[in-house]
C-alpha cells in the first residue's frame, strides 16, 4: 500500500514538471511590416531581457525564421512557457525595384527579393509545427487583401487557434473595426507594439487561446 502511494506521488510529480515545461509554440505571422518583429521584440525583451530580431522601415527585413525558446510570460499572476515564433512577411509578390525606393543597391535588392522569397516559403512550412498563431496586421492598411485572405485560409486548413492583433494603433489612420468587420469570426486585440500600448488585453487575450491547446 505505501509502495503505491510512492509510486502514485512520483508519477504525480514528473507529470508536474513536464507539463510546467511544455512549450507553447506561438507564431507571428502577418505581411511585411505589419509589426510582427516589433510585437515580438517587445515580449521578448519584457519577459528575456533580449530582443528576437532587427526591424526595419524597408519591407522584408525578417527573412528567415527566427525563434527564442522558453520564453515564460508571466501575467496577473499565472505564467505559460512559449517558444517565439518570429516569421518573415507573407507577400503574393515580391519585386526586387520595390527596395529600389529605399535606396537599397540593384544587387542587393534582388538578393533581398530572392530571401524573401524563400522566408516566404519557409513561414508557410513552419505553419504545421505552431499550437497558436498570432496574425499582426496594420491597423492603417486595408486588411481585405489576397495576402491576409491566404494567411487566414492556410490557419483555418490546419485548424490553428488564431489571434488577430491590430497593430500601429498609436497612428491616426489607424482603423482597428475595417479589421473586425474583415475577420468577424476572430477576436481582434488594437496595441501598439512600437510604444507598448494595450499590451494587456493582447496577454489576456493570448493566455485565453493559449488554454485550448492540449
Amino acid at each position: 500500500m505505501v509502495i503505491k502511494i510512492f509510486k502514485n506521488f512520483i508519477k504525480r510529480m514528473f507529470s508536474n514538471i513536464f507539463k510546467n515545461n511544455k512549450q507553447i509554440k506561438l507564431g507571428f505571422y502577418g505581411p511585411p511590416n505589419a509589426g510582427k518583429t516589433s510585437l515580438a521584440n517587445r515580449i521578448c525583451k519584457d519577459f528575456t531581457g533580449e530582443e528576437l530580431g532587427s526591424v526595419s522601415n524597408v519591407p522584408h527585413e525578417t527573412r528567415n525564421v527566427q525563434f527564442k525558446e522558453k520564453v515564460e510570460i508571466d501575467f496577473k499572476g499565472k505564467k505559460m512557457v512559449f517558444k517565439m515564433v518570429d516569421t518573415p512577411g507573407i507577400a503574393t509578390k515580391i519585386d526586387y525595384e520595390e527596395f529600389l525606393k529605399y535606396k537599397v543597391k540593384k544587387k542587393d535588392a534582388k538578393k533581398r527579393a530572392k530571401e524573401a522569397t524563400q522566408g516566404v516559403i519557409e513561414s508557410i512550412k513552419w505553419l504545421d509545427d505552431m499550437n497558436v498563431v498570432v496574425v499582426v496586421l496594420d491597423s492603417t492598411e486595408n486588411p481585405y487583401n489576397q495576402v491576409n485572405i491566404t494567411i487566414i485560409g492556410n490557419l483555418v486548413a490546419r485548424k490553428i487557434p488564431v489571434l488577430i492583433v491590430a497593430n500601429k494603433i498609436d497612428k491616426k489612420k489607424s482603423n482597428i473595426k475595417k479589421i473586425e468587420a474583415a475577420f468577424p469570426e476572430y477576436d481582434v486585440v488594437g496595441i501598439s507594439a512600437k510604444f507598448g500600448k494595450n499590451l494587456e488585453e493582447f496577454y489576456e487575450s493570448i493566455f485565453k487561446i493559449s488554454k485550448k491547446v492540449k
